[in-house]
């Protein structure tokens, strides 16, 4: 891959996540301009959203353990939900491919990056070991438990904290420095 069609592809995805994000609906945005161009068929254009979605999960999940490093699951829900917030495009393809594979390949795929993402979950939470043959399991339910309690907008607590959250000491040195 040349340094141009590097950059090509980077603009071009840009341009699906910003369809995907618009539409919201689970469908691949292949009438995106340059896509059947740059991207060779439906799964390696689904392979890129998926690529962009556990990146950004992955980097979310560390910072959020980052700030809250005595509750890790939690960070990790907030971590999911915050990601989810952040691409609702991505995940709604990601959701409607799961759930509704075009092919057996494309089932295939989406199962071994479920699983994938759910191990990943899974081990950040502490909940498991990379090699645990219930990883998977153990991360399907924390993404569920992140699913059920994603807080509205403005279920925002008066120190930046979701409902039924502690505020951090961050959050409260924050809140006095403001008043």
């Amino acid at each position: 891959m040349t340094w141009t069609s590097f950059h090509r592809r980077g603009d071009v995805l840009r341009d699906v996540i910003a369809a995907a994000d618009q539409r919201r609906d689970g469908t691949l945005p292949r009438d995106v301009d340059g896509v059947s161009a740059t991207f060779a068929d439906d799964l390696d254009l689904l392979g890129a959203l998926q690529l962009k979605w556990h990146t950004r999960l992955a980097g979310r999940i560390e910072r959020e353990q980052m700030h809250q490093p005595m509750d890790l699951q939690a960070a990790v829900v907030r971590a999911w939900q915050q990601t989810a917030a952040d691409l609702p495009g991505i995940r709604a393809v990601i959701d409607e491919h799961r759930t509704h594979p075009t092919d057996d390949a494309t089932a295939e795929i989406m199962a071994k990056s479920a699983a994938k993402e759910h191990i990943l979950l899974a081990v950040m939470a502490g909940q498991a070991s990379a090699h645990d043959g219930l990883a998977a399991a153990v991360g399907a339910r924390i993404e569920e438990r992140a699913r059920m309690t994603t807080p509205s907008h403005d279920e925002r607590g008066r120190f930046g904290a979701h409902a039924g959250e502690r505020p951090t000491l961050l959050d409260r040195l924050k809140a006095a420095l403001a008043a």
